[in-house]
């Protein structure tokens, strides 16, 4: 382990009930409304990413603890398996003239581990697992990245295979 005067810093799950503290017309704001305020947009690319992650995290019973941020790949199940989410949408929340082209990439990295603060020094896929994700929806009308109803059939695949 590498030396260090600051150690990485332990993540406690939050409720959303936390409140503001010292910030005179803020103090009565919670978490929850930080979270709200700017995390409300589930079409772009990076909310749409860490939904997708914690419909995968759903689908495989890792939802007790918190999102790592700084993981060389985004899940773990409660069995150790390495899980990579990557996302992927038609449409976009921004003005478009044509709908996106759906792409993935799972080119091998230097993966960085972050209690140490050091890239390792080999190329390599940092997950055991991908999940491709697709926001499949290609009219407006009908986007609601909330809907589930595919990703409970996925659910259903992973708990026979487990």
């Amino acid at each position: 382990m590498t030396d260090s005067s600051y150690p990485a810093i332990s993540t406690q799950k939050k409720t959303g009930k936390e409140l503001f503290l010292n910030g005179g017309d803020g103090d009565n704001k919670t978490l929850y409304d930080f979270w709200a305020w700017a995390f409300s947009d589930l079409v772009s690319n990076t909310e749409r990413g860490k939904l997708a992650e914690f419909i995968v995290a759903m689908a495989v019973g890792s939802t007790d603890g918190i999102s790592g941020s700084w993981e060389s790949y985004d899940l773990l199940t409660p069995d150790g398996i390495r899980i990579e989410v990557k996302t992927s949408a038609y449409l976009q929340s921004w003005a478009q003239k044509e709908l996106s082209q759906i792409r993935f990439g799972i080119r091998p990295t230097h993966g960085w581990n972050s209690e140490e603060n050091i890239y390792a020094a080999s190329l390599q896929r940092q997950a055991d697992v991908y999940v491709f994700c697709v926001l499949k929806h290609k009219e407006q009308e009908t986007l609601n990245p909330l809907d589930l109803g595919l990703s409970q059939a996925i659910h259903r695949q992973y708990a026979l295979r487990g």
